[in-house]
């Protein structure tokens, strides 16, 4: 099909109503501006002020295109290849989670905490794109940051991410369910998680774009274990963490108060559940 004589404004005009049925209509509004910048570099003013310009044949046909792809439930981030987290741009695709809001806040609470604290030994277990250990190392310039992770694909995304934005993070390929057999000798100040935490019971309630799309490694857990994660990650803690340590979690908001029940049983102090900007249980933060 031929694609002439179009502008801007007719462009967005056709994804919008391609896709109404699919999105609420800011997630819409969102999705539409995110796609014309990635794609045609017109930022929301652009969208404004220049919707009567011509828009190209091959540009009207990339929209299709797009529109197409996300009818299938693909997510935006993994259809463009990118996702921006806490100011940084983040390469992902199918190994990697995509960085949420929620995680961003749990990187605001860390660095609100230690801002004024120099030469910090920081590790993020679970790294994924490298999104909490690189905005963790972006904020913090003088930290010396550490990530593990149990997916060789990811530790390869989140590489290339810091590489990205110029930052050093030390990677590692650990299984933090084997931590006992491996040798780590570094004590750390800071150790963050954002584990896999919700339980099998729990998929039906979820969005196919993330069932289909996302890696189950990095989000699910049996619904006999759901705190195995941060039964293991505790434990490590208690040996690797340096004597004024801070562990931080981003956690199920379902097992908030069971969270914080296992880390007090295991002699963590001030042992603090945070809400997130929706009110939901988000973060739990103990001092060793």
């Amino acid at each position: 099909m031929k694609w002439t004589n179009h502008t801007i404004q007719l462009a967005c005009n056709y994804f919008r109503e391609e896709l109404q049925d699919e999105y609420e209509i800011s997630e819409l509004n969102q999705t539409l501006q995110i796609v014309f910048e990635h794609y045609f570099k017109l930022s929301r003013t652009d969208l404004v002020f220049k919707q009567d310009d011509l828009f190209s044949e091959e540009n009207f046909q990339k929209v299709v295109d797009v529109v197409k792809v996300l009818k299938t439930k693909k997510p935006l981030a993994q259809i463009i290849g990118e996702w921006e987290f806490y100011g940084l741009i983040f390469k992902v695709n199918k190994h990697t989670l995509i960085p949420r809001p929620e995680t961003e806040e749990l990187v605001q609470l860390i660095v609100n905490d230690n801002k004024e604290t120099k030469d910090l030994n920081v590790l993020d277990i679970g790294t994924g794109t490298g999104c909490i250990a690189i905005a963790l190392k972006n904020e913090l310039k003088l930290a010396n940051v550490s990530a593990f992770d149990v997916s060789e694909e990811a530790l390869k995304i989140a590489s290339e991410n810091a590489k990205k934005n110029e930052l050093e993070i030390e990677f590692n390929h650990i299984n933090i369910l084997d931590w006992k057999n491996q040798d780590l000798p570094n004590i750390y100040d800071i150790i963050v998680s954002n584990p896999p935490y919700i339980t099998e019971k729990e998929k039906e309630l979820m969005h196919k774009n993330v069932l289909d799309y996302e890696p189950g490694l990095a989000l699910f857990v049996d619904n006999s274990e759901p705190l195995l994660f941060y039964d293991a990650i505790a434990e490590f803690s208690l040996k690797q963490l340096s004597s004024i340590g801070t562990l931080y979690f981003e956690i199920n908001e379902n097992y908030g108060d069971a969270t914080k029940q296992l880390l007090i049983d295991k002699g963590f102090k001030n042992v603090n559940i945070i809400k997130d900007m929706n009110g939901k249980d988000r973060i739990v933060k103990a001092i060793l």
